[in-house]
């Protein structure tokens, strides 16, 4: 029954129970309340059982009422609402003879909602998508808390509000949800209790499992490619990188572009469904077949033209060093410091994407020219890695990498592996490079010392030009001096 009184459904069942149909008709939406009644009847004078009050919290009735009869004539009502949040109860229930039941509907729901938006931790002015993070793994915990940690300042550089974060490790993963369904339910209910419009899972989840995700829990859905690539879609400003963004987006999309309407509208828009790539999921295959054939000569093209500014760079025999590294370890802020220039510098991961590049004079009249790469991260979606493949194939014509590290982060190790991993794939492994560890104002002098001793690695602090000199003769030994010998850093 809907808050104006109306029957919505009416539904027949057996002695084990109902079937619920699908309440598309009435989404939850960023309300805490469904806007419907549900009122069934109990053929004993029974409570309301875990069942009745599993199906109130999980579909956000307003209100779940059992009617029990006698002599084939209603007897008693059992009802039952949900509390605020925060409240001692989940829930309250109120029991009554059947005729002398009165309760002013309308003004106790509005109130109920009122109260409920009141208990939630956010201001209902505030806009921005709201996310549960959710990880499901066999991995171990130590792993599953670090993965969280970084999808954490993901949701941060989207603008996302996080609200909480959710992990479970299990021996073998749930090939429908991913996680158990016991804890998606727990999961669904406290999404709705704090008022999430989002889930955001760590892990890649497979297109039949966002689908089965989001009809389950009525909220959108995404993954951590997809909320990478809309980091990439707010962060592409060049038409390089805007190509590439869109490519990677409708590669992602293609895939997901089966079943029902709802389930899609659940799955973009918004995080995930923005910037550059945006376009209406009805669009068809075929025409999503034709816009990525197209991107591509246009990626070509592009490409074209990044191989004309190499040739003429090595015509003029300007060597290029290369600053590499996980997102947010300071390429930027270290490209400004050593160049007196001005490139966009945020505290969020791949608040770059766009290649900068700026000369560097040396003494005797040398120079270089010196470029900022988009940042690396671990297991970077396929299609992403794929599209800005021809950015990072400019890193080949690099005659030194700069591998920049933040030595504050407490897993600059595993950022290490990843980027070395990353070279690997992009065959440059074997680039002649220097460990430049950064940050290190933000870490005792005894541990960062160690720390760079143990990697024959170089010192600095982005932003104490005092700190620079030992990097800028580490470039100009291992460019213009011998090469057969190593650099050792001077003490931090």
């Amino acid at each position: 029954m809907s808050r104006n009184g109306s029957i919505t459904h009416v539904i027949v069942g057996d002695a084990k129970g109902v079937f619920i149909p699908e309440l598309d008709a009435y989404p939850l939406g960023r309300s805490a309340l469904r806007g419907l009644r549900f009122i069934h009847t109990h053929l004993k004078d029974e409570p309301l059982n875990n069942e009745d009050i599993t199906d109130l919290a999980l579909l956000r009735f307003d209100m779940i009422a059992a009617i029990s009869a006698k002599e084939g004539l209603p007897y008693r009502i059992h009802a039952a609402y949900l509390m605020p949040y925060g409240s001692d109860k989940k829930y309250e229930i109120i029991s009554s003879d059947f005729y002398r039941f009165e309760l002013d509907f309308k003004g106790f729901v509005r109130s109920l909602e009122d109260e409920m938006d009141r208990s939630r931790t956010f201001s209902r002015k505030d806009k921005r998508e709201r996310a549960i993070l959710v990880s499901a793994s066999t991995k171990p915990k130590y792993e599953l808390e670090d993965s969280m940690d970084e999808l954490e300042e993901l949701a941060f550089s989207s603008d996302v509000v996080v609200l909480d974060t959710v992990l479970q490790r299990l021996k073998e993963l749930n090939p429908k949800y991913l996680l158990g369904e016991g804890k998606l339910k727990e999961l669904i209910i406290n999404a709705m209790d704090k008022g999430a419009t989002l889930l955001i899972f760590d892990q890649d989840l497979t297109p039949s499992q966002m689908r089965a995700i989001a009809d389950t829990t009525e909220l959108k859905v995404i993954d951590r490619s997809q909320l990478i690539l809309d980091i990439f879609a707010r962060r592409a400003h060049s038409r390089d990188g805007k190509v590439q963004v869109e490519l990677a987006q409708l590669k992602y999309a293609l895939p997901r572009l089966t079943g029902k309407g709802t389930a899609m509208s659940r799955l973009t828009g918004g995080i995930g469904g923005r910037g550059p790539g945006e376009m209406k999921l009805e669009i068809d295959r075929r025409r999503i077949h034709d816009r990525i054939s197209r991107l591509e000569k246009e990626l070509d093209t592009l490409g074209e033209a990044r191989k004309q500014r190499k040739q003429r760079r090595v015509e003029n025999r300007i060597p290029i060093v290369s600053i590499i590294g996980y997102t947010n370890a300071g390429k930027s802020t270290l490209l400004n410091a050593l160049t007196k220039s001005s490139t966009v510098v945020e505290d969020k991961m791949f608040a770059t994407l766009d290649t900068a590049s700026r000369r560097l004079r040396f003494p005797m009249e040398r120079e270089i020219i010196i470029t900022d790469t988009v940042g690396f991260i671990r297991d970077l979606p396929k299609d992403l890695m794929a599209a800005f493949k021809s950015t990072l194939e400019e890193l080949e014509d690099a005659d030194l990498l700069l591998h920049l590290v933040d030595i504050s982060n407490p897993r600059f190790e595993q950022q290490i592996a990843s980027v070395e991993n990353i070279l690997r794939d992009l065959k440059l492994a074997g680039k002649q490079k220097i460990i430049v560890f950064n940050k290190t104002d933000r870490v005792p002098e005894a541990a960062a010392w160690n720390i760079v001793s143990r990697y024959d690695a170089v010192a600095v602090s982005a932003k104490k030009p005092e700190t620079l000199p030992p990097l800028l003769k580490a470039i100009e030994y291992n460019i213009w001096e011998s090469r057969t010998e190593s650099y050792s850093a001077a003490r931090p």
